[in-house]
């Protein structure tokens, strides 16, 4: 007992967890993970129990995707302009008033589309702006060398929210209404807020410094870093990275969202496709936990393209593995793996950009991860309906492992090695020589972050 004691103050005080910061972002995440589901628990009971129906659910989640898609990019040029800590405390702040409208509304009756519809063109203008702005805040409070459990950790708190978020939306909605709720949502946004002005980044902690100065040398500029454009006109693995991203989802989306409730329809029930739907999700937290103990790899585009192959296999496996059981487990096999490719890219990528132009990156790279979604349902949809649930799974699998496969063909993917920055010794392909690239900037190990976005 003792010794399992001391493991656990070990862990508790090195790495990420030695940051107060880093440890109140996960008490932050948790807090509005659960509230998100809540949302998300109460928001179509709210409008299905009205007069409202399925026409008036899905205008509303229209109002709230459209303008979340079209503000990612705004949110990532904001965070690079401003910091993300204050671009994700405003986002917080304006989410908290409009959901806490929202269940004052209810509370006092049933809201209609006049109300709902600005509500939800609020928050998803709002989450949109705060995605890319979450992506930055890792970097300017973890040391690169724990970026990559900072992520994993940061990833598994969000599940663990999303195991437990859905349960406590499920008993507030059945025993207090939709109303109450809501509220909980609102308080959460709140909590996150005060999480993240408590927090301060290594740029705030240098600034407040006396004589504090932005470069070494009196009377010289800093040292130009590398452009916006300049990156995506150079920047080869950015390229590979979007590519992939882009593949992957349309193959992804399409699969778990139309031909997995086809097949589960078809064969194993509504009880075996929510059996389906929990071993996803616990393996995405097994992933997680697999990315936050295991060391991180010199050559991560390996790693990241023997996941792709596991995630590819173990899809195709799913209507042929041997009913439900052997479905699960190829289930449950492809989140491990999706779980922990996707802390190696995200990892990847805030150690190789340039700090100033986090924000915009991974605005791109997210724009590639949600812009692909309606065209991968669309496409399912007609794939499912010619050839059938069960053979559009061997497809998809085929696509993604080719789509990384074929990303080792390109040098500055298979040659990018842990730690390696944009323009500095990254190999042909990956930028402009090093002599072209600013100095990277340092992080400095002090508090920041908020929530990662996982409403909607």
């Amino acid at each position: 007992m003792a010794a399992a004691a001391h493991r656990f103050r070990t862990a508790l005080l090195s790495g990420p967890m030695s940051v107060r910061g880093f440890r109140l972002l996960l008490a932050g995440q948790l807090s509005s993970t659960v509230g998100d589901y809540c949302y998300a628990v109460a928001l179509p009971w709210l409008i299905l129990s009205g007069d409202g129906g399925p026409v008036l659910l899905g205008t509303v989640l229209a109002c709230y995707g459209i303008p979340r898609v079209v503000t990612i990019p705004l949110g990532g040029v904001v965070a690079d302009r401003f910091g993300g800590r204050p671009v994700m405390l405003i986002a917080d702040l304006v989410r908290a008033v409009a959901v806490g409208f929202l269940a004052v509304v209810t509370l006092n009756g049933t809201p209609t589309l006049a109300q709902l519809a600005p509500v939800a063109v609020v928050l998803g203008a709002s989450s949109g702006v705060f995605i890319p702005s979450s992506y930055t805040l890792l970097p300017a409070l973890l040391p690169k060398e724990d970026l990559g459990r900072g992520n994993a950790l940061s990833t598994m708190v969000n599940q663990v929210g999303g195991l437990l978020g859905p349960t406590a939306g499920g008993l507030l909605v059945a025993g207090f209404g939709a109303g109450p709720a809501l509220a909980v949502d609102a308080v959460s946004f709140l909590v996150s807020a005060v999480v993240l002005f408590r927090m301060r980044t290594g740029a705030d902690a240098a600034a407040d410094e006396p004589g504090a100065r932005t470069d070494a040398a009196p009377g010289k500029e800093p040292a130009p870093g590398p452009s916006f454009v300049e990156l995506l006109r150079n920047g080869r693995l950015l390229h590979v990275v979007l590519v992939v991203a882009l593949v992957c989802n349309l193959a992804f989306n399409g699969t778990i969202e139309v031909a997995l409730p086809g097949l589960a329809h078809e064969r194993m029930g509504a009880t075996g496709y929510g059996v389906l739907l929990t071993c996803l999700s616990l393996g995405g937290l097994a992933g997680s936990l697999l990315a936050a103990r295991i060391r991180t790899a010199a050559s991560p585009a390996y790693l990241f393209a023997g996941l792709a192959v596991v995630m590819g296999v173990a899809l195709a496996a799913v209507p042929y593995a041997g009913g439900l059981v052997g479905a699960a487990v190829s289930i449950c096999v492809y989140a491990v793996a999706s779980g922990w490719q996707n802390i190696v890219a995200v990892t990847m990528l805030q150690v190789w950009t340039p700090p100033p132009l986090i924000g915009r990156v991974m605005s791109l790279v997210m724009l590639a991860v949600m812009g692909t979604f309606p065209i991968s349902v669309a496409v399912a949809g007609f794939g499912v309906r010619h050839l059938g649930a069960a053979p559009f799974f061997p497809v998809a699998g085929a696509a993604i492992s080719l789509a990384v496969l074929c990303a080792l063909s390109q040098k500055a993917f298979r040659g990018y090695r842990t730690g390696s920055e944009y323009g500095a010794d990254a190999g042909p392909g990956s930028g402009p020589p090093a002599a072209k690239a600013a100095p990277a900037a340092q992080t400095v190990p002090t508090p920041t972050r908020s929530s990662q976005e996982s409403q909607g």
